[in-house]
């Protein structure tokens, strides 16, 4: 048997984490079927991306400004308040930065339909609010991904069968998943690689609507040396003539 010199007990830190938030914001029935009413005449025909496999997303055709749309408008409202927030807790000087909502889209997937591992280049924070499910993960739950294996020691060392880093310690998370239901909202930074499993409900369609923020610095600073300068004062350049 062991025998341990320092008799107190080990404390183990979580060092820099990465700041995800969530809500259940309330949602009123009326107001909820008028939406998904909605968002059904906006996907029309169409029923998934060029992959029959993967769920229909409104960015790729062609409703990507869905904050703009009457029966949107109040939900973005809610959001964009949570988002100030998220980046308030989360240390930023709200003094020195705009906040802008750079598109908004809705997605919708039917049995057997997924989203692939992906991320948000494009933008700084991204948020996503469900329209419907029953909190158990069977229309398929939304998982944000590890960029890499945590605290394995050395690169490699988690790969393969049978390695020695248990499957889902909490410590050694590669995946966290979240299930869809009405009302809840999540919020994270875009760079995080994000997918949504399979929907296994056959009788059930899955509806959420994604939102892309950019951060720049406020147009009455000017520039700032991390951030990017307020749109306001890009100038665009044309392209030259041939």
């Amino acid at each position: 048997m062991l025998e341990f010199l320092c008799p107190l007990p080990v404390e183990i830190h979580s060092l820099f984490p990465t700041v995800v938030a969530t809500e259940r914001m309330a949602m009123d029935p009326l107001t909820l079927a008028r939406q998904l009413q909605t968002l059904l005449g906006l996907q029309g025909e169409a029923i998934n991306n060029p992959d029959a496999g993967c769920a229909w997303t409104g960015d790729l055709h062609g409703v990507w400004q869905l904050h703009q749309h009457h029966d949107f408008q109040s939900l973005a409202d809610e959001v964009i308040a949570r988002v100030w927030m998220y980046l308030e807790r989360t240390g930023f000087d709200l003094d020195q930065i705009a906040l802008h909502l750079q598109r908004c889209w809705p997605v919708l997937s039917t049995a057997g339909q997924v989203v692939g591992r992906h991320h948000h280049p494009n933008a700084h924070v991204s948020a996503v609010v469900y329209l419907s499910g029953d909190g158990e993960g069977r229309e398929g739950s939304l998982c944000l991904h590890a960029k890499h294996q945590l605290n394995e020691l050395v690169p490699g060392l988690a790969v393969g069968f049978g390695g020695p880093i248990q499957d889902h310690h909490p410590l050694n998370q590669r995946v966290w998943t979240f299930n869809p239901e009405p009302g809840l909202l999540v919020i994270f930074p875009s760079r995080l690689d994000h997918s949504v499993a399979e929907n296994q409900d056959e009788e059930s369609v899955r509806v959420s609507i994604s939102f892309d923020f950019v951060l720049t610095a406020q147009a009455s600073r000017g520039p700032a040396e991390y951030v990017s300068p307020h749109p306001d004062q890009w100038h665009q350049c044309q392209r030259p003539l041939s």
